[in-house]
Formats: structure tokens, sequence, C-alpha cells
């Protein structure tokens, strides 16, 4: 069980966010969705313990992993090695698995700044779940991908997902998306920014809906 209690989180005198509360079951897929700049990103740093300074609490599980709007590689190192640097007992052989899985095995060897943005969006996915996370949070992960390589890495994701069942939050623009992936939907808005839709609310494909 995630449980997320956010009463208050500020920047100075600024509220960004208030009373925002649910809970998830393992497995679950939530998609929170908003305008921009109302403060998505900002509550999935508190989930993800990024940022501790919030009134409230989240329990969440120890196994976290996150996929940002930016595939947030390291540039200096290989495909292979921004794997094998994150996850130590992965072991070359697993993580070659891995990128086989997603599709770039053959660019192993390469360096982030040699492949595309959609290769680095592949590679960004397979470094999270090559941990086997039991809670995802999915930062806009398809956000400026032309069409054709959204929706690879929407299959892509669907098919992870349901190998390794994480527990996942995923912040979107895109309907789209939330129909894909989610089986509840929470909409934010509002200054503070708090939950003022609750709508979709359903018995997931993943994992029952609290």
């Amino acid at each position: 069980m995630i449980t997320v209690d956010i009463r208050r989180k500020a920047f100075g005198d600024n509220v960004i966010l208030k009373d925002i509360r649910f809970e998830m079951a393992t497995g679950e897929t939530v998609a929170i969705l908003g305008s921009s700049g109302i403060g998505k990103s900002t509550l999935l740093r508190l989930i993800a313990g990024i940022d501790p300074v919030f009134e409230g609490a989240v329990e969440r599980p120890a196994n976290i992993a996150m996929v940002f709007q930016e595939p947030v590689l390291l540039p200096w190192r290989s495909v292979l090695q921004n794997l094998t640097i994150v996850h130590p007992g992965l072991g070359d052989e697993a993580a070659l698995s891995a990128l086989h899985r997603i599709g770039i095995a053959d660019k192993a060897g390469l360096f982030p700044g040699q492949l595309s943005l959609g290769q680095q969006r592949r590679l960004a996915l397979a470094r999270a779940f090559a941990g086997r996370p039991e809670l995802l949070v999915m930062d806009e992960p398809y956000v400026s991908l032309d069409r054709e390589t959204a929706e690879e890495m929407l299959e892509l994701t669907e098919a992870l997902v349901a190998e390794t069942r994480p527990a996942v939050i995923l912040v979107t623009h895109s309907e789209q998306e939330a129909d894909r992936l989610a089986g509840r939907r929470l909409r934010l808005a509002g200054h503070p920014t708090t939950i003022t839709d609750r709508g979709g609310d359903a018995v997931s494909k993943r994992g029952t809906v609290r």
C-alpha cells in the first residue's frame, strides 16, 4: 500500500500544493493530470522522496524508480554502463538482456549523445525497470516524441509493467496515455493546487482501486 498525504508544500510564502491525499494498492497505475505549471512535477518529487520538505507524510516502498521528462543519462558513460552503474548487481549479461528487451542491444557500446531521443528514452525506461521497482514514478516520459515513437514507447511501457507489476504514478497531459496505462485518474487544479476530480475511479487492470 502506498499512502500520499501532502497537507502543504510551499516555496517561501507561495503555497503550491495543499490537501492532496490518496492511496494506491500494489500493482495499481494512477494517472495525474493537470495544466502546465500546476505542480505535478513538484508532487512527484515529494512522492519519490527527492524533496523531503513539506507538511504531511508519504508511505512508499523502499524500491522506487523514476523516469523524468528528460532521459537524465550519464553522457560520459556508455549505454551499457548507464545501466550497470545504477544497478551494480545487474552484471553485463543481464544489462545486455535488458537492452535487448527494449530493442537497443546493438547500441550498448555507444554513448547517450550518439542515440536518438527515442533511443535515449528507451534507455531511461530500461534503467528504471532493471531494478524491478515496487513503485515507478513517471513524469511525462513521452513528451516531445513523434506519434510513432510515442506509440512504441507506450507499447513497451505496457509490456514492462505487465512483466514486473510495479505500482505506477504517471504524470501526463495526454488523455490517451491515461486511458492506455492507468486504471484511475486524479486531476489537479486550483491555487493552491489540490485534487479537484477523482473521475475514472474503477477497478484497474493491474490492481484494486482505493
